[in-house]
Protein backbone atom coordinates (compact mmCIF):
# COMPACT_ATOMS: atom_id res chain seq x y z
CA UNK A 1 0.00 0.00 0.00
CA UNK A 2 1.50 3.28 -1.18
CA UNK A 3 0.60 6.47 0.93
CA UNK A 4 1.36 10.21 0.54
CA UNK A 5 1.42 12.78 3.01
CA UNK A 6 0.57 16.48 1.71
CA UNK A 7 0.53 18.77 3.96
CA UNK A 8 -0.49 21.87 2.10
CA UNK A 9 -3.82 20.01 1.40
CA UNK A 10 -3.79 17.93 4.25
CA UNK A 11 -4.67 14.89 2.80
CA UNK A 12 -3.33 10.87 2.60
CA UNK A 13 -3.53 9.01 -0.29
CA UNK A 14 -3.88 5.26 -0.21
CA UNK A 15 -3.81 2.94 -3.33
CA UNK A 16 -5.20 3.45 -6.98
CA UNK A 17 -8.37 1.39 -6.61
CA UNK A 18 -9.45 1.75 -10.60
CA UNK A 19 -7.08 2.76 -13.12
CA UNK A 20 -9.50 4.24 -16.25
CA UNK A 21 -8.25 5.49 -19.97
CA UNK A 22 -8.60 8.84 -18.69
CA UNK A 23 -7.99 9.24 -15.16
CA UNK A 24 -7.00 7.23 -12.02
CA UNK A 25 -9.44 6.95 -8.78
CA UNK A 26 -7.65 6.75 -5.22
CA UNK A 27 -9.21 6.10 -2.24
CA UNK A 28 -7.82 8.67 1.10
CA UNK A 29 -8.88 11.16 3.41
CA UNK A 30 -9.03 14.75 3.55
CA UNK A 31 -8.96 17.13 6.95
CA UNK A 32 -10.32 14.01 8.60
CA UNK A 33 -12.72 12.80 5.68
CA UNK A 34 -12.67 10.01 3.64
CA UNK A 35 -12.57 10.62 -0.05
CA UNK A 36 -12.07 10.04 -3.68
CA UNK A 37 -9.38 11.69 -5.55
CA UNK A 38 -9.66 11.28 -9.47
CA UNK A 39 -6.49 12.46 -11.73
CA UNK A 40 -6.54 12.79 -15.13
CA UNK A 41 -2.96 11.11 -16.36
CA UNK A 42 -0.62 12.99 -18.62
CA UNK A 43 -1.18 11.21 -22.00
CA UNK A 44 2.64 11.62 -23.39
CA UNK A 45 1.82 11.36 -26.81
CA UNK A 46 -0.33 14.49 -26.81
CA UNK A 47 1.65 17.71 -26.97
CA UNK A 48 2.62 18.70 -23.13
CA UNK A 49 0.40 21.95 -23.39
CA UNK A 50 -2.50 20.36 -25.30
CA UNK A 51 -2.52 18.04 -23.03
CA UNK A 52 -2.96 19.62 -19.73
CA UNK A 53 -5.09 22.28 -21.38
CA UNK A 54 -7.31 19.15 -22.58
CA UNK A 55 -7.16 17.67 -18.57
CA UNK A 56 -7.49 20.75 -17.09
CA UNK A 57 -10.55 21.79 -19.61
CA UNK A 58 -12.12 18.17 -18.75
CA UNK A 59 -11.48 18.32 -14.68
CA UNK A 60 -13.27 21.54 -14.58
CA UNK A 61 -16.35 20.43 -16.53
CA UNK A 62 -16.94 17.47 -14.44
CA UNK A 63 -16.58 19.14 -11.24
CA UNK A 64 -18.88 21.70 -12.40
CA UNK A 65 -21.43 19.21 -13.70
CA UNK A 66 -21.25 17.46 -10.83
CA UNK A 67 -22.01 20.67 -8.33
CA UNK A 68 -24.78 22.08 -10.82
CA UNK A 69 -26.48 18.33 -10.91
CA UNK A 70 -26.34 18.58 -6.91
CA UNK A 71 -28.08 22.24 -7.17
CA UNK A 72 -31.32 21.35 -9.10
CA UNK A 73 -31.58 18.48 -6.45
CA UNK A 74 -29.53 14.84 -7.98
CA UNK A 75 -27.49 13.45 -4.98
CA UNK A 76 -23.75 13.70 -6.06
CA UNK A 77 -20.64 13.66 -4.17
CA UNK A 78 -19.78 17.22 -2.72
CA UNK A 79 -15.98 18.49 -4.01
CA UNK A 80 -13.49 19.30 -1.55
CA UNK A 81 -10.75 20.13 -3.75
CA UNK A 82 -10.24 21.01 -7.32
CA UNK A 83 -6.26 21.19 -8.38
CA UNK A 84 -6.31 22.59 -11.62
CA UNK A 85 -2.60 22.03 -12.42
CA UNK A 86 -2.98 17.84 -11.78
CA UNK A 87 -6.09 17.74 -13.35
CA UNK A 88 -7.34 16.87 -9.88
CA UNK A 89 -10.53 16.49 -7.91
CA UNK A 90 -11.00 15.65 -4.08
CA UNK A 91 -14.30 14.65 -3.26
CA UNK A 92 -16.58 12.86 -0.91
CA UNK A 93 -16.55 8.96 -0.97
CA UNK A 94 -20.14 7.95 -1.46
CA UNK A 95 -19.78 4.60 0.25
CA UNK A 96 -22.83 2.27 -0.49
CA UNK A 97 -23.74 -0.41 -3.01
CA UNK A 98 -24.20 -0.09 -7.12
CA UNK A 99 -27.54 -0.39 -8.15
CA UNK A 100 -26.53 -2.63 -10.59
CA UNK A 101 -25.62 -5.09 -7.64
CA UNK A 102 -29.18 -4.22 -5.59
CA UNK A 103 -31.28 -4.60 -8.67
CA UNK A 104 -29.99 -8.16 -9.06
CA UNK A 105 -30.95 -9.01 -5.77
CA UNK A 106 -33.75 -7.03 -4.68
CA UNK A 107 -37.88 -7.68 -4.28
CA UNK A 108 -39.93 -6.79 -6.92
CA UNK A 109 -41.51 -4.07 -4.74
CA UNK A 110 -37.51 -2.57 -4.16
CA UNK A 111 -37.33 -3.07 -7.87
CA UNK A 112 -39.95 -0.75 -9.02
CA UNK A 113 -38.84 1.71 -6.06
CA UNK A 114 -35.66 2.29 -7.44
CA UNK A 115 -37.07 2.23 -11.25
CA UNK A 116 -38.71 5.09 -10.24
CA UNK A 117 -35.87 6.97 -8.25
CA UNK A 118 -34.12 6.81 -11.87
CA UNK A 119 -36.07 8.10 -13.90
CA UNK A 120 -36.99 10.77 -11.39
CA UNK A 121 -33.33 11.96 -11.01
CA UNK A 122 -32.85 11.70 -14.90
CA UNK A 123 -35.41 13.83 -15.34
CA UNK A 124 -34.12 16.20 -12.99
CA UNK A 125 -31.07 16.47 -14.84
CA UNK A 126 -32.66 16.70 -18.43
CA UNK A 127 -34.98 19.45 -17.20
CA UNK A 128 -32.30 21.42 -15.78
CA UNK A 129 -30.03 20.79 -19.74
CA UNK A 130 -27.76 18.45 -18.04
CA UNK A 131 -26.88 15.08 -19.33
CA UNK A 132 -24.52 12.34 -17.57
CA UNK A 133 -23.21 10.98 -20.45
CA UNK A 134 -22.26 7.89 -19.14
CA UNK A 135 -25.85 6.79 -17.45
CA UNK A 136 -25.44 3.24 -16.37
CA UNK A 137 -26.50 0.94 -12.98
CA UNK A 138 -22.62 1.12 -11.97
CA UNK A 139 -22.09 4.62 -11.77
CA UNK A 140 -25.36 4.92 -9.65
CA UNK A 141 -24.69 4.51 -5.68
CA UNK A 142 -27.55 3.15 -2.84
CA UNK A 143 -26.41 5.50 0.17
CA UNK A 144 -29.04 5.94 3.06
CA UNK A 145 -32.38 5.20 0.95
CA UNK A 146 -31.05 7.40 -1.80
CA UNK A 147 -29.87 7.08 -4.98
CA UNK A 148 -26.20 8.87 -5.73
CA UNK A 149 -24.62 9.68 -9.51
CA UNK A 150 -21.37 9.37 -9.93
CA UNK A 151 -18.93 9.61 -12.47
CA UNK A 152 -19.97 12.60 -14.91
CA UNK A 153 -17.02 13.05 -16.93
CA UNK A 154 -18.66 12.73 -19.79
CA UNK A 155 -21.23 14.60 -19.22
CA UNK A 156 -22.43 18.07 -20.67
CA UNK A 157 -24.45 21.46 -19.60
CA UNK A 158 -27.52 22.90 -22.20
CA UNK A 159 -28.05 19.62 -23.34
CA UNK A 160 -30.36 19.22 -27.11
CA UNK A 161 -32.75 16.76 -26.99
CA UNK A 162 -30.35 14.05 -28.78
CA UNK A 163 -27.99 13.88 -26.03
CA UNK A 164 -30.80 13.33 -23.39
CA UNK A 165 -31.86 10.54 -26.28
CA UNK A 166 -28.34 9.00 -25.80
CA UNK A 167 -28.43 8.93 -21.82
CA UNK A 168 -31.68 7.11 -21.87
CA UNK A 169 -30.30 4.77 -24.37
CA UNK A 170 -27.48 3.86 -22.28
CA UNK A 171 -29.68 3.54 -19.24
CA UNK A 172 -31.71 1.16 -21.38
CA UNK A 173 -28.60 -1.13 -22.58
CA UNK A 174 -27.55 -0.84 -19.24
CA UNK A 175 -31.12 -2.64 -18.51
CA UNK A 176 -30.65 -5.10 -21.49
CA UNK A 177 -27.17 -6.49 -20.87
CA UNK A 178 -26.92 -6.28 -16.44
CA UNK A 179 -30.17 -6.56 -15.68
CA UNK A 180 -32.04 -8.75 -19.17
CA UNK A 181 -34.30 -10.51 -16.39
CA UNK A 182 -35.68 -7.36 -15.02
CA UNK A 183 -35.66 -5.86 -18.07
CA UNK A 184 -39.42 -5.56 -18.12
CA UNK A 185 -39.16 -2.76 -15.00
CA UNK A 186 -37.19 -0.74 -17.55
CA UNK A 187 -40.83 0.61 -18.73
CA UNK A 188 -40.99 2.00 -15.30
CA UNK A 189 -37.95 4.13 -15.31
CA UNK A 190 -39.72 5.54 -18.23
CA UNK A 191 -43.23 6.04 -16.85
CA UNK A 192 -41.48 8.16 -14.05
CA UNK A 193 -39.01 10.59 -16.48
CA UNK A 194 -42.27 11.27 -18.18
CA UNK A 195 -44.41 12.01 -14.92
CA UNK A 196 -41.33 14.48 -13.95
CA UNK A 197 -40.13 15.98 -17.86
CA UNK A 198 -42.59 17.56 -19.69
CA UNK A 199 -39.91 17.07 -23.18
CA UNK A 200 -40.12 13.06 -22.33
CA UNK A 201 -42.14 11.95 -25.35
CA UNK A 202 -39.32 13.95 -27.52
CA UNK A 203 -36.81 12.26 -25.71
CA UNK A 204 -38.23 9.00 -26.41
CA UNK A 205 -38.88 9.83 -29.69
CA UNK A 206 -35.44 10.05 -30.14
CA UNK A 207 -33.92 7.04 -28.86
CA UNK A 208 -36.30 4.99 -31.20
CA UNK A 209 -34.46 7.11 -33.57
CA UNK A 210 -30.70 6.26 -32.43
CA UNK A 211 -31.92 2.38 -31.98
CA UNK A 212 -32.98 2.65 -35.14
CA UNK A 213 -29.61 4.21 -36.46
CA UNK A 214 -27.91 1.49 -34.58
CA UNK A 215 -29.78 -1.06 -37.02
CA UNK A 216 -28.56 0.27 -39.48
CA UNK A 217 -25.00 0.82 -39.24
Amino acid sequence: MRKLFSPDKAFCLVEIVRRGAEAEIRIGTWMGRRVIVKSRVPKRYRHAQLDLTLRTSRTKNEARLIQDARRCGVPTPIIYDIDLEKAEIVMEEIRGERVKDVLALNSPTSIEAICREIGRLTAMLHRNGIVHGDLTTSNMIIRDGSIWLIDLSLGGRNAEIEEMGVDLHLIKEAFLSAHSEIFDSFQTVLDSYRMHFDKADEVLKRVEDIEGRGRYT
